[in-house]
């Protein structure tokens, strides 16, 4: 099976005790265990340790973000492609990371740090596993778990190549440019519309994470409780034409873009690639509005 699914992100921010209070009470994230300068949260449906690790630096940015493989051996054998593609890989040890054993680390040729993990701590969801009853006592949005993250990349083609070829994910859609080249990509592990996507920008920069909401009415929901918050809303509530899913973006206290997303399709194993052209990029991006934002193209973590 390899990769199963997007496992967590890590992103660092110069207010920890603001990270906190946004992510619990509006998000409605619960977290798991903090550190001197760390705090990680998982959302109220989720059964590993985290989904979000929040760190403390003078500056918003990203660590890494982490993929989830099925067995200990997918982890040896990724190791081993990775490193015939030529780039090096890191070997974390069991107990040298919160929450979970060991795990390898490399550099995406969009120079992002990639981890895959196989074991990860179960700190269990809010439902029980017997005669489960849905909560009812959740704050803030309350998401039930994450979802799918974008990245910026210099060169869209090249890195899509390697998470292809060497990662084995599966392009479900791409945005080319009239020259050909790829402008944006979207590729998926879990038979989502996306696990991943990347999207011509700076090296190393993150666009933002998403987390899922089970329907429509959850995202304007959504929108009412950031609204009463005070939060930056960046687009919607809209609908995107790629994955034709829901959403609205916006942005934490620190500045990091987040959304909430749902609706999509199931990208069958025979399911084939849907293209867009640069003449439609607003209808692909922004499906009702038919056009982009400069700050959505242009702002990044």
């Amino acid at each position: 099976m390899g990769i199963l699914r997007l496992s967590h992100v890590d992103i660092t921010v110069p207010d920890m005790d603001l990270a906190k209070a946004y992510y619990t009470g509006v998000m409605g994230l619960d977290i798991t265990e903090t550190t001197d300068d760390r705090a990680f949260f998982k959302c109220w449906d989720e059964e590993d340790h985290h989904s979000l690790a929040v760190r403390y630096d003078p500056r918003v940015g990203i660590d890494r973000f982490a993929f989830k493989v099925e067995t200990e051996d997918d982890l040896a054998d990724l190791e081993k492609a990775v490193e015939s593609y030529g780039f090096h890989v890191h070997r974390v040890s069991r107990g040298e990371e919160v929450g979970q054993g060991e795990s390898i680390r490399f550099e995406t040729p969009s120079g992002h740090e990639m981890e895959l993990v196989h074991e990860v701590d179960k700190v269990g969801g809010r439902m029980s596993k017997l005669n489960p009853e849905i909560p009812i006592d959740l704050q803030g949005i309350a998401p039930p778990r994450m979802d799918h993250m974008l990245i910026n990349a210099e060169e869209v083609g090249e890195s899509a190549k390697f998470f292809m070829d060497v990662l084995g994910f599966r392009m479900t859609e791409q945005l080319v440019g009239g020259d050909g080249h790829q402008i944006g990509v979207w590729m998926e592990r879990s038979h989502s519309p996306h696990d991943i996507a990347i999207v011509n920008g700076p090296n190393g920069a993150l666009h933002h994470f998403a987390f899922w909401l089970d329907d429509w009415d959850h995202v304007r929901r959504s929108a009412d409780i950031l609204a009463y918050n005070a939060i930056q809303i960046d687009v919607g509530p809209t609908r995107h034409g790629v994955t034709r899913g829901n959403t609205i973006y916006f942005f934490d206290p620190m500045g990091t873009r987040n959304e909430v997303f749902t609706g999509g399709y199931r990208p069958d194993p025979d399911f084939p690639t849907i293209t867009w052209t640069e003449d439609n990029i607003g209808q692909a991006v922004f499906y009702y509005e038919g056009e982009v934002n400069e700050r959505f193209v242009t702002v990044h973590t």
